[in-house]
């Protein structure tokens, strides 16, 4: 079964102001996240007295470059969001929504304008901006979002299609983190992470599952940099891939924060298209060999998208054409991790460890070893413990892609119960 495509949008803003920066890559470990900066991190802000900041930060070591205090905005701000490298969004207390143009934040902060863009409605808690044309707020724990449609909009006719994705976002920070992903700590001290598809229909992993209680507001550049702010010190965060779901690959930076005091302005906003996520290239696997989940991932999407028919008695090329595998369930799981042939449910316990259902990540997976095996894929609510898999399912459905429940019901016709969840012995 295919699932459904996300909600597609009509048109997309991602302006970089003409003082754009020089571009500045940021590499991890090999095969992980490479975040590409255009220049320092651009941070705006508004002080308590309603004054815009303006602070620089280097991606790559999360030293402060500078911090420039502009005029006072004329209202009292209470959410904002970046939508490019001179243009600010806040709202007011009164409801109200405007555009700030920022004219220079070299070696000082001066603005070219306030303009109040929409009279009254604007009554989010807080607001960001994708870097991709959608525009998020929450309000009494529903998730809103706009189509931007413009670089400097103008109200209405630049800010619209506006759909209420879904209620149960009681958060307490909120930052957009690449185009349609937000994340997004909650006051129990949870770390989590959105992909937005469409109205009633998003994606929500667990980063982390403690620890961020202190956090009282949140900005992302993208590209897997994130910039938490605790008792008035702002801490900086890099995430290897911060399209897997997956916390457990966040670098903490905490003997060496951006500033260990004097963030003291009541909102944060980071330009959120200043940074992006490169997709690196791991060593390929060889047959046997240890194996990047992306190429996991990879390798099952290659049957799937050919549909490879299933029988328990016929072979089938892999994605790179030099090895072929049985076309039944273990056979599909045993070309994904390119095992050195095609084992059973019986036998594929022997190249894997079990792990916690909880544990899961992409590239793992579960097994009924009297029956069937599937592919884990991803979360779609971890706290839910829904998830997507890939499946050599049947003669009448052959290669498949939806969506069950770790816990309870059926996966691919099978209870849940009856299935366990294992890792192959060398995936990266």
């Amino acid at each position: 079964m295919k699932l459904s495509h996300a909600l597609r949008r009509t048109a997309a803003v991602a302006a970089v102001g003409a003082m754009s920066l020089g571009l500045v890559v940021i590499t991890g470990e090999a095969a992980h996240a490479v975040a590409s900066c255009t220049g320092d991190v651009s941070i705006y802000g508004t002080l308590s007295d309603g004054r815009l900041t303006y602070s620089q930060v280097a991606p790559n070591t999360g030293d402060r470059v500078k911090t420039l205090i502009g005029p006072n905005l004329g209202f009292t701000p209470k959410a904002m969001a970046t939508l490019n490298f001179n243009t600010v969004l806040v709202t007011s207390t009164t409801g109200d929504l405007y555009r700030v143009d920022v004219q220079t934040n070299n070696t000082s902060l001066g603005v070219a304008g306030v303009t109040k863009i929409w009279d009254g409605g604007w009554t989010f808690d807080k607001l960001v901006y994708d870097g991709a044309g959608h525009l998020y707020g929450t309000v009494d724990g529903q998730l809103h979002q706009y189509l931007v449609s413009q670089a400097k909009p103008a109200g209405s006719a630049h800010i619209g299609q506006h759909v209420v994705i879904d209620s149960g976002f009681v958060l307490k920070t909120l930052a957009a983190a690449g185009d349609d992903r937000i994340v997004a700590s909650t006051a129990d001290g949870r770390l989590l992470s959105y992909k937005i598809n469409g109205v009633g229909d998003w994606d929500r992993t667990v980063l982390k599952s403690s620890g961020w209680s202190a956090v009282d507001s949140l900005s992302s550049p993208g590209g897997g940099l994130y910039y938490g702010r605790t008792n008035g010190g702002l801490y900086w965060y890099s995430d290897a891939d911060p399209t897997d779901g997956d916390g457990s690959d966040i670098a903490y930076h905490s003997d060496d924060p951006v500033d260990a005091s004097g963030w003291t302005q009541s909102l944060l906003s980071a330009y959120a298209n200043n940074c992006s996520y490169v997709v690196p290239t791991p060593p390929q696997s060889v047959q046997g060999g240890t194996i990047s989940r992306n190429e996991v991932i990879a390798r099952a999407k290659n049957w799937y998208t050919r549909n490879v028919q299933y029988s328990q008695s016929a072979y089938a090329s892999d994605v790179d054409g030099d090895h072929t595998y049985r076309t039944d369930c273990s056979g599909f799981v045993s070309m994904a991790w390119h095992l050195t042939t095609s084992l059973t449910t019986q036998t594929l316990p022997g190249a894997s460890t079990q792990i916690s259902k909880s544990d899961l990540r992409p590239g793992d997976a579960l097994n009924y070893s009297a029956e069937h095996v599937v592919l884990f894929a991803g979360w779609k609510d971890q706290d839910a413990g829904t998830f997507y898999y890939y499946s050599e399912g049947s003669p009448s459905t052959d290669m498949n892609y939806s969506t069950a429940n770790v816990y309870s019901g059926t996966i691919d016709s099978h209870p849940a119960s009856s299935y366990v969840a294992l890792r192959y012995d060398k995936i990266a």
